[in-house]
């Protein structure tokens, strides 16, 4: 159901969902499904430098794109992508390897390996968990989710991949990537509903199940881009997806890869300039980076 968004490639479908959710709670689902075949169309991001724009702001920025959609969590005090951003194959944003103590565990440091969603030159997409640093002009990638660990050291020395390929059954390598934004956790490997949250350290305790806005990616194995938001904190209309939710509804459209993105108040997509889902902050928040389909 392509109808009140205007024109649109025949590569791009935009579907919505009022399916109740598994715990008898109202639910407004809207996503995409684009063709990652079609070489007309560009599949790209964009971010911004110590300042965020609102989707709208982005769309326009980008010559009125056909999909916008939010992406990476992000600090309000610095603006920074807290996740990965690759853009025509150059790594812009970089994953956080390094999370404080605290408690008795103050004088120590967990490092966790966050996932993203990429997109090659030839239009295959991958879900991978990441080793990022600014020293490197590239992202080195697991097939594999990677376990945390915890130590002493402040930082990951600079080709840390390298070490823990010595030691490990997993190997991180060189991610031939065009386009690419992080996240996490993720939410469907091998089609199935696999939740990596802790291996990636994103949701404390029982968060894992909280029902909120939520934005997520994912790709089909017949090569189809899967962008997706759920509407949330709308009592008795919309009330959001907890993420074993959202994995269930990503797998149920047919990926058999999918990652969880920043949801909360920056879900947003927007198709031809309209907003699907209602923002719950009543209003588009202003995010450092985005997904941006449009044509060429």
């Amino acid at each position: 159901m392509n109808d009140g968004f205007g024109s649109l490639p025949t590569s791009i479908q935009v579907f919505k969902s009022t399916t109740v959710m598994d715990d008898g709670k109202p639910n407004i689902t809207w996503y995409v499904i684009a063709d990652l075949k079609d070489k007309k169309l560009s599949f790209t991001v964009d971010t911004t430098l110590n300042r965020r724009l609102t989707p709208q702001q982005y769309y326009e920025k980008n010559n009125q794109a056909l999909v916008v959609l939010n992406t990476t969590f992000f600090s309000f005090a610095t603006h920074q992508n807290l996740n990965t951003v690759i853009k025509n194959g150059k790594l812009l944003g970089y994953n956080v390897h390094t999370l404080a103590g605290k408690g008795n565990d103050t004088l120590t440091y967990r490092h966790p390996f966050t996932s993203a969603i990429g997109i090659s030159k030839k239009g295959k997409a991958d879900v991978a968990w990441l080793y990022t640093d600014s020293t490197l002009k590239n992202a080195y990638a697991s097939q594999q989710p990677v376990p945390s660990f915890k130590d002493s050291s402040l930082t990951l020395p600079n080709k840390f991949y390298k070490q823990y390929n010595k030691q490990a059954t997993t190997d991180f390598k060189k991610w031939k990537v065009e386009t690419a934004v992080g996240g996490g956790p993720v939410l469907v490997q091998d089609g199935k509903v696999k939740i990596t949250n802790n291996e990636e350290i994103k949701f404390a305790g029982k968060a894992i199940s909280d029902k909120h806005p939520r934005t997520a990616m994912g790709y089909t194995a017949d090569g189809k881009l899967i962008l997706l938001v759920v509407e949330g904190r709308n009592p008795g209309t919309a009330e959001g997806a907890s993420l074993t939710q959202l994995a269930a509804i990503m797998q149920q459209i047919g990926c058999i890869e999918a990652i969880n993105l920043d949801g909360g108040g920056s879900s947003c997509m927007l198709v031809n300039g309209k907003e699907t889902i209602y923002p719950s902050d009543k209003q588009q928040r202003a995010v450092p980076a985005v997904f941006v389909i449009k044509q060429k």
